[in-house]
């Protein structure tokens, strides 16, 4: 017997299944937070770092760990370090001397169930 017997199939006829764009329009308290997240993710440094972060072993990354990829200086890092913290993207803390970032779960989980789009429900509308 399957384990995935149960599992609802995404694309057919079950707008349910669909993102909140889709379900519903967004609120004004919604928009506004969502969109500094992605006016934060605009930019192609910010979206490389978020990347750098997430992808770094144990989740985390120390600042010293972020400057190498980059041809700008480390002030144009931390400030761009500076636009996901306060785009609640990432989080951070100082350990001695240098600062640790990790990507926050929710953030993300909130931008990608926004963005899950089926390509049925667009063909529909």
């Amino acid at each position: 017997m399957s384990k995935q017997a149960g599992l609802p199939v995404l694309g057919q006829n079950d707008v349910a299944c669909c993102a909140p764009l889709v379900r519903e329009p967004l609120g004004e308290e919604a928009a506004a937070e969502l969109s500094r997240m992605f006016k934060a993710l605009s930019d192609p440094i910010r979206l490389r770092l978020l990347s750098l972060i997430a992808s770094h072993e144990g989740g985390e990354a120390c600042v010293c760990d972020l400057t190498g990829p980059f041809d700008v200086s480390q002030p144009t890092i931390s400030h761009h370090l500076k636009v996901l913290r306060e785009a609640g993207l990432v989080g951070s803390e100082r350990r001695g001397t240098w600062v640790y970032y990790w990507v926050v779960p929710e953030a993300l989980a909130q931008l990608s169930a926004l963005l899950q789009i089926p390509v049925a429900a667009k063909a529909s509308a």
